[in-house]
């Protein structure tokens, strides 16, 4: 009987593994509002400064907002409020100068400032959330420009995410190997 239930654990063990290690998730990531600027009201001749920064980046599950910003809010509200700069219903609010709001579902996503004349004057964002990152399984390839008879060898390209990939490569593959070696025990171990 205790074997019958060393092999079931090591078949559900083995199948638990072999899901997480199929569907890997890639690295979530904070950024920051704004860039450098922060969570403020845009000028006169800038009202679509944010609309124009959440077009430069790409937004997924897991990610994380930080928005900086000095008497005023941020408000996350519908798609509603978002239009109509209304701050009676808001989904959250916060109020604490660097909020950091991870988002936990793609599709769409409204921020409005708490003063309804900031947002109207542009201090308002939405963007488009993406599904979880993906990890590119492939390593990645280096394509050098066409050269003449007369070039010089290209220098080698060091890129410390290659670095990093590898090293989270051999985490995963020692640990199989240690899990391997574990549930080996379990199943044959008398």
């Amino acid at each position: 009987m205790a074997s019958l239930f060393r092999l079931v654990f090591a078949v559900f063990v083995m199948i638990l593994l072999s899901a997480i290690l199929d569907n890997p998730v890639g690295a979530s990531k904070e950024i920051k509002v704004g860039g450098t600027e922060g969570w403020r009201q845009p000028g006169v001749n800038d009202s679509a400064m944010y609309n124009q920064w959440a077009a430069r980046h790409r937004f997924h599950v897991g990610d994380s907002l930080r928005f900086q910003y000095k008497n005023d809010s941020v408000l996350v509200v519908d798609k509603y409020g978002y239009f109509h700069c209304n701050t009676t219903n808001p989904i959250s609010t916060f109020k604490d100068g660097s909020t950091l709001v991870t988002i936990e579902r793609p599709g769409p996503a409204y921020f409005i400032s708490g003063d309804p004349d900031r947002c109207k004057n542009g201090q308002r964002l939405a963007i488009e959330v993406m599904g979880l990152h993906p990890i590119d399984r492939s390593p990645p390839s280096i394509a050098y420009p066409p050269q003449s008879y007369m070039a010089v060898s290209p220098s080698p390209v060091s890129s410390s995410g290659e670095s990093v990939h590898m090293a989270a490569l051999a985490v995963v593959s020692v640990s199989m190997g240690l899990v391997t070696s574990f549930v080996t025990y379990l199943v044959f171990a008398p």
